[in-house]
């Protein structure tokens, strides 16, 4: 019997109703496991509906209850995290250290958010005029919610949520379709650690359940990450609602390697950056940029380590990498490679035509790489989301720099040299959001925000860390003026002895 996965509305799990599923494949076999309900208008009302009604009490409630309920959630998916990462295996196809290591990020966010007392803290000023105090503080929005992605189905949710209701909001999740049983699962472990019904709440579905949150008015803040035009989209559809948005789109993520680097960290780094988790994740290292000489020599360590991968299904322990998500998405990868000979690169290696014995119908690509890339190719314009890197190459660190900041993303890149002058320079003047010395991919930890610049951001808060908290609340400031007793016309009674 065909799995069905229904939505968590109010503390429980709510059959589908509208009488419209998706299919959940699992990629390493190419077999529909698994059916998802599709939210109605109706049904995303009633998760709305119940996460108002939430906040009635839980944006009154306690830090000391809120941080409470979320340590308590921490030790159960600390307790739980193999369990949800065997979900994101068999649903995204992504290996188990992948998945377990996905799991460890999330909970970086988690423990942030225990900590929110620190982040909430107000500010006073007294006396700034004669018996004058400011104070100014921070307070919840209301209901929000959070549209995520397939790639991550447990980290890029516990990057919104866990600080959302920390915070005193309530929360609707839309998860991705094609992997959504990571999020209910999160929603059970809630529930488990005492969060009250209606702050957690999770609706599948497609186009009509987004642009159902995008509309209602009493959603008051929308997170998205996923691909650069539907965050546009995102955030052209929900800010012309009155909504806060914080919309983080694709990219392209650039690895500058100077002549002086120690080439072996590069080519390690290139391909770990490249080819982790298939190179379905935003921060993927797509390009790197070779200065001068060493061209030759680093994309033969390249090919040296990327030949030796392993690829096979997420549960094989010894699998390095596994399958893409949907043969879709496959056949699009592949067809990057299949047409990069004739835009003028240099094909390397061509993973299209790979297979695993025994799972013929899984989604399988193998690793492809591409050298001396034009920037006219569609491999290098385009966010291709799978196992496939371009290498470039240019004469000086000028030109180099040229290229990257030319390019309309700006999520993440990174510079691998020995010159710690090049890297200042190059961390103040490239055009991205998150930069990386001799480190490829360089995600913050939970306590600084994650954002890029220019197309990977739409909105004006990056997510998690600070970002994240101001994102949640919105600041009020309180002038206050209070008459000194003293100044009363009969005297005002303290309460003191009277010594006359």
């Amino acid at each position: 019997m065909t799995k069905i996965v229904n939505h968590w509305i109010g503390g429980k799990t709510v059959e589908g109703a509208s009488g419209t599923h998706g299919p959940v494949t699992n990629p390493a076999t190419g077999e529909v496991t698994t059916k998802v309900a599709f939210a109605s208008v109706d049904e995303v009302d009633a998760a709305v509906a119940a996460a108002k009604e939430a906040f009635a009490t839980w944006g009154q409630s306690s830090l000391a209850q809120r941080t409470s309920i979320l340590f308590k959630f921490r030790a159960l998916l600390d307790a739980h995290r193999d369990e949800i990462a065997e979900l994101i295996t068999a649903e995204h196809g992504k290996v188990h250290s992948d998945a377990l290591g996905e799991v460890a990020r999330g909970l970086e966010i988690v423990d942030l958010a225990c900590g929110i007392n620190v982040q909430l803290k107000g500010e006073l000023s007294t006396q700034v005029a004669s018996r004058v105090d400011v104070s100014s503080l921070r307070q919840p929005l209301g209901v929000v919610a959070g549209i995520t992605p397939f790639n991550f189905p447990a980290m890029v949710p516990m990057w919104m949520f866990p600080i959302a209701i920390a915070c005193g909001n309530t929360f609707v999740l839309k998860p991705s379709e094609k992997d959504p049983s990571a999020s209910v699962k999160l929603a059970e472990l809630l529930a488990e650690a005492g969060l009250p019904d209606g702050v957690f709440n999770v609706v599948h579905g497609d186009k009509v359940a987004v642009d159902r949150l995008l509309e209602h008015p009493d959603v008051k803040a929308v997170s998205f990450v996923g691909s650069t035009p539907i965050a546009r989209y995102i955030h052209t559809t929900a800010s012309a609602n009155g909504k806060r948005v914080q919309a983080l789109g694709g990219a392209k993520n650039h690895m500058l390697v100077l002549p002086d680097a120690d080439l072996d960290a590069a080519a390690d780094a290139a391909v770990s950056a490249a080819y982790g988790s298939a190179g379905e994740r935003c921060m993927a290292i797509s390009a790197v940029v070779a200065v001068g000489a060493i061209g030759d020599k680093l994309v033969e360590k390249i090919r040296e380590r990327a030949e030796k991968i392993k690829i096979g299904p997420g549960d094989d322990p010894t699998s390095e990498m596994g399958p893409l998500i949907t043969k879709v998405h496959r056949d699009k990868v592949a067809s990057y490679v299949e047409g990069a000979a004739a835009e003028g690169c240099e094909v390397v290696l061509d993973g299209t035509g790979y297979t695993v014995d025994g799972f013929e119908d899984g989604h399988w690509i193998g690793i492809s790489l591409l050298d001396k890339v034009p920037t006219s190719a569609k491999a290098y314009q385009d966010e291709i989301f799978g196992p496939v890197l371009c290498v470039l190459r240019t004469e000086t660190y000028e030109e180099a720099l040229d290229l990257i900041n030319n390019s309309p993303f700006g999520n993440g890149t990174a510079i691998f040299t020995r010159d710690g002058g090049a890297a200042r320079r190059f961390q103040l003047e490239v055009e991205a959001g998150m930069v990386g010395v001799n480190v490829p991919i360089p995600v913050p930890v939970g306590y600084h925000s994650f954002g890029g610049w220019k197309d990977s951001l739409f909105g004006d808060h990056h997510i998690y860390g600070n970002d994240g908290t101001h994102f949640y609340t919105r600041g009020k400031v309180v002038t206050t003026r209070w008459p000194d007793p003293a100044d009363a016309p009969t005297g005002v009674d303290l309460g003191f002895p009277r010594n006359h």
